[in-house]
C-alpha cells in the first residue's frame, strides 16, 4: 500500500507560472488589468474564435449567459441530469424550469433525438455537456436548434482542447469553460466565456462587471473610464489578474499537460481491461479528439459484490483518491424535494449516476502512481471476494 496519499486530481503549476503570479502582486495592478486582457486574447486565438471573455468561475459565466438570453420564468432550458449542479441551480435562479434528458449510457451525454423529444413551445435553451473531455454531438444539436429558433449554450467545463470533427470545442457557436483547480489548465478559479455572437459578448462583458457599458479594463486607457455609466444591472464577475497571469502560463501548456493525460488514459485502459468490474467509458463514435479531463470508471456492483460508495472509500483507505462526477442533479434533494423529481426518470443517467466514479489522472502523475492505483482496486475487488 502507498505511503502517501494519491489524489485524484492535482494541478501542474511550474516556478515560472508561480514568478508571473509573483510579478502582477509586485506591479500593484491586482484586479482586472493587463494579463486578464492578453488571456481573452490567446485563450480566444487558442480555439480559433472571436471573442472570449474571462470571468471569476463558469458558473458566472453561466449566470451571465442566462441573463443575457432573457431565460426566465415560464421559459424551459434542456439539459442533461449528468452535470454538475451549478447550472441547474442557475436556470431555476433565474424562474426557469430545468428539463432534464438523459445520456447515452457509456459515453454520458444527451443527443439531438433525446433532446427533440424533451422540446415544447417553451423550450428557450439548450446546455448540452462536453463530458469527461470527449465532445458532444454537436451538429444535429446545432441543426435542431436552428430549426426551432432555440439557443444554444454549450458547458465545455471539461472540454478545453477538446476537438469536434477538426475543430477545437469553442470554434463554433457559445461555450462556457472552467478553470477550478481541477480542470485542464487552472486560474484558481475562474472561467471564459467563447462566442461568435457580438451583441452577446457585448453584453455579457457588461453584465459581469457592474452592466457598465466598458470592459473593467481598456488597454488604450490603461485602466477604464471614470465616466462609464451603467447600462443595466449587472453583478461582479471580472476575472483579475492574479487569475490571469497564472491562466496564461497554463494555457501555453495546455496541450503538453493533455498529452500526458492521454498517455495514462490510454495506459489505464490497458491495464484496466483485464477486470470485469470495472467499466470505463467508450469514446464517442463520432470523429474527436478527447482532452481527458477525468478518467471515469463505473463499477459493476453485482460482479464486484460492493457498492460503488463501498469502493471509493475502501481506496480511500488505501491511500487512493478518487471523484463522483457526478450524482445525477434531479436525484439531489432539493430536486427531489421542492420540484418533485423521482427515480425512473432518466434511468442510463441514473444506473451511471450508481455506479460512477473518477480515477486518479493528473499531469504530474507517473506511472508509479498508476501501478498504485491498479494495484489498490486488485486489492479491494479480491478482498470482497474471499
Amino acid at each position: 500500500m502507498r505511503n502517501t496519499f494519491l489524489p485524484f486530481s492535482k494541478p501542474s503549476i511550474t516556478e515560472p507560472e508561480i514568478q508571473a503570479v509573483a510579478n502582477v502582486l509586485r506591479s500593484g495592478w491586482l484586479a482586472t488589468g493587463p494579463n486578464a486582457s492578453r488571456f481573452e486574447e490567446e485563450f480566444a486565438a487558442y480555439v480559433h474564435c472571436p471573442a472570449a471573455v474571462g470571468l471569476t468561475s463558469g458558473t458566472g459565466g453561466m449566470h451571465v449567459s442566462l441573463k443575457a438570453l432573457g431565460i426566465g420564468p415560464g421559459d424551459e432550458v434542456i439539459t442533461p441530469s449528468m452535470t454538475w449542479v451549478s447550472t441547474v441551480n442557475l436556470i431555476v435562479l433565474a424562474g426557469a424550469t430545468p428539463v432534464f434528458v438523459d445520456v447515452d449510457r457509456d459515453t454520458l451525454m444527451a443527443d439531438a433525438a433525446r433532446i427533440e423529444a424533451a422540446v415544447t413551445p417553451r423550450t428557450k435553451l439548450i446546455v448540452p455537456v462536453h463530458f469527461a473531455g470527449a465532445p458532444a454531438d454537436m451538429g444535429p444539436i446545432r441543426e435542431l436548434a436552428r430549426k426551432r429558433g432555440i439557443g444554444v449554450i454549450e458547458d465545455a467545463a471539461h472540454a478545453l482542447g477538446t476537438e469536434y470533427r477538426g475543430k477545437r470545442i469553442g470554434a463554433e457557436g457559445t461555450c462556457i469553460f472552467s478553470f477550478h483547480p481541477i480542470k485542464n489548465i487552472t486560474t484558481g478559479e475562474g472561467g471564459m466565456i467563447t462566442t461568435h455572437d457580438a451583441e452577446f459578448a457585448d453584453r455579457v462583458r457588461r453584465l459581469k462587471f457592474h452592466g457598465l457599458g466598458v470592459d473593467a479594463f481598456d488597454r488604450q486607457m490603461q485602466g477604464r473610464s471614470p465616466q462609464a455609466e451603467v447600462v443595466e444591472p449587472g453583478f461582479k464577475y471580472n476575472i483579475t489578474d492574479i487569475a490571469a497571469a497564472l491562466g496564461r502560463g497554463q494555457l501555453a501548456r495546455a496541450d503538453e499537460m493533455n498529452r500526458f493525460r492521454s498517455a495514462l488514459a490510454l495506459r489505464y485502459r490497458e491495464r484496466l481491461a483485464e477486470m470485469d468490474e470495472i467499466m470505463p467509458l467508450k469514446d464517442p463514435p463520432w470523429p474527436m479528439l478527447h482532452s481527458w479531463h477525468l478518467f471515469i470508471v463505473r463499477l459493476d456492483i453485482d460482479r464486484a459484490g460492493i457498492d460503488r460508495d463501498t469502493f471509493m472509500n475502501c481506496l480511500k483507505k488505501r491511500n487512493i483518491g478518487t471523484g463522483l462526477h457526478f450524482r445525477a442533479a434531479h436525484l439531489q434533494r432539493y430536486y427531489r424535494q421542492a420540484m418533485g423529481f423521482k427515480r425512473g426518470l432518466l434511468p442510463d443517467t441514473e444506473w451511471n449516476s450508481d455506479r460512477i466514479l473518477s480515477l486518479p489522472l493528473f499531469p504530474d502523475m507517473t506511472e508509479a502512481d498508476q501501478d498504485d492505483v491498479i494495484c489498490a482496486i486488485k486489492d479491494v475487488l479480491a478482498e470482497k471476494k474471499q
